[in-house]
C-alpha cells in the first residue's frame, strides 16, 4: 500500500520537474575517420559519411559526429553548417579536426543533401530523407507539454508531461459516471505518434488531517491513447474497465502552455 502511495507522489514530483525539450528518434552520422591498422586507428583518411544517405521520420535528429580529419557537414541548400556546433546556434560550423559531434533536427519532409566543405568534390557527400509522419498525426514531442481539454465540455482536462525517459504522463481530472468528481493516469511509452498511458485510480483518500494511507487503494482503470492533428489539437481515445467509465474517445485544444517550451 505505502509502496503504491510513494509511487504516486513519485509522479507528482516529475509533473514539477524539468520539461524535457524534445522526444523524437536520434540518429548517427559518422564523420571521416581512417583505415589502414588492426586497432582503427590508420593512416588512410576516409572521406566519406557513414552511413551516407539516411532515413528518418518528421521531428526525428540526427547526430553528426566527426572519427577523425578536419571536416564539417553543410547543408546543400545552406539550411544547416555545422562542426564545433552549428552556425546559428551558438556554434561554428567551420571545418575542424576535433572530435567534434553536432545534432540537427528535421521537422520538415523533404530530402537534404549535404557535404563535407574541405571534401565535398571528392565524393564526402550524404543525404538525408525526411518522411512525413502517419498522415493526421504528428510526433509527440516536449513542446505537448500542457493542460488540454475539449471546449465544449468545460470543466474537467488533463494534464500531460512528456518525461525524458521518452514517457508520457498524464492525469485527468474529471467526474465519474455519477457525477462525483475522480481523477486519474498514469505513464506510458511514446511510440510513434501515439501514447498509449496505463491508468489507475486512486480511492479511499480524505482530506487532511483525516487521510489514512492504508485506506488509500490505487485501481487498475484502463488506458489513454492519445494522438495530435497538430500542436495545438488532439484526441484522447479511453478504454475502461472500472465501474461504468467504458470506451469512448474526447477531442482535445491546448488550454496552457508553460513558459519556455516551443512546440515545432
Amino acid at each position: 500500500m505505502r509502496t503504491q502511495l510513494a509511487r504516486t507522489w513519485l509522479l507528482w514530483l516529475l509533473l514539477l520537474a524539468a520539461v524535457s525539450p524534445s522526444w523524437a528518434a536520434t540518429f548517427t552520422v559518422t564523420v571521416g575517420g581512417s583505415t589502414g591498422s588492426s586497432d582503427g586507428y590508420g593512416t588512410n583518411p576516409v572521406l566519406a559519411f557513414s552511413p551516407r544517405n539516411l532515413t528518418i521520420t518528421a521531428g526525428d535528429t540526427v547526430m553528426f559526429t566527426n572519427a577523425g580529419g578536419s571536416h564539417n557537414v553543410a547543408a546543400d541548400d545552406g539550411s544547416f553548417r555545422c562542426a564545433q556546433g552549428c552556425d546559428g546556434h551558438g556554434g561554428s560550423g567551420n571545418i575542424s579536426p576535433a572530435a567534434w559531434s553536432s545534432t540537427v533536427a528535421f521537422n520538415q519532409a523533404g530530402t537534404f543533401p549535404f557535404h563535407c566543405e574541405a571534401h565535398g568534390s571528392m565524393g564526402m557527400t550524404g543525404s538525408i530523407t525526411v518522411q512525413a509522419a502517419t498522415p493526421g498525426n504528428v510526433p509527440i514531442t516536449g513542446g505537448f507539454t500542457g493542460a488540454w481539454y475539449d471546449p465544449i465540455q468545460g470543466g474537467h482536462g488533463i494534464l500531460m508531461e512528456v518525461l525524458p525517459s521518452g514517457q508520457l504522463f498524464a492525469y485527468w481530472f474529471t467526474f465519474n459516471p455519477d457525477g462525483q468528481q475522480a481523477w486519474f493516469g498514469g505513464t506510458g511509452p511514446i511510440v510513434g505518434n501515439s501514447a498509449t498511458v496505463t491508468v489507475d485510480l486512486g480511492t479511499g483518500g480524505r482530506w487532511i488531517p483525516n487521510f489514512n494511507p492504508a485506506t488509500y487503494v490505487l485501481n487498475p482503470w484502463g488506458t489513454l491513447t492519445f494522438t495530435f492533428t497538430d500542436c495545438a489539437h488532439g484526441r484522447v481515445d479511453f478504454s475502461s474497465t472500472y465501474g461504468t467509465f467504458g470506451s469512448n474517445h474526447m477531442d482535445l485544444v491546448r488550454l496552457t502552455e508553460p513558459v519556455g517550451i516551443t512546440c515545432p
